[in-house]
């Protein structure tokens, strides 16, 4: 996988390609129970380095991007299991005119 423009769909493949077979053993609920977790430490990661009077440190940066990309490895792990293709989703979701506009009436 290329490292640079990393796109979902490369990522969502990469996920697939790595984790399916065990994320499938483990099921939907376990894996939900997984994300779940992730964003109890992204919620964690987040207290420590937003204090205005203390600016995060090198460590606590390093830990909070780490738990972003675990909420979204086993983000992309749910929609493998479901057949969603997060790319198309988030296209239809946020991209498409139609659906911009409409946010904004």
């Amino acid at each position: 996988m290329e490292n640079s423009n990393l796109t979902f769909k490369e990522f969502q493949q990469f996920i697939r390609t790595n984790y399916y077979k065990k994320d499938a053993e483990r099921g939907s609920a376990g894996c939900f129970m997984w994300l779940m977790e992730e964003i109890g430490e992204l919620a964690s990661a987040l207290q420590h380095c937003s204090n205005p009077e203390k600016p995060a440190s090198a460590e606590q940066t390093a830990n909070l991007q780490e738990e972003f990309a675990d909420v979204l490895g086993w983000l992309s792990t749910l929609a493998n299991m479901h057949g969603v293709d997060l790319e198309a989703a988030l296209r239809r979701k946020y991209l498409d005119r139609e659906e911009i506009d409409r946010h904004k009436s």
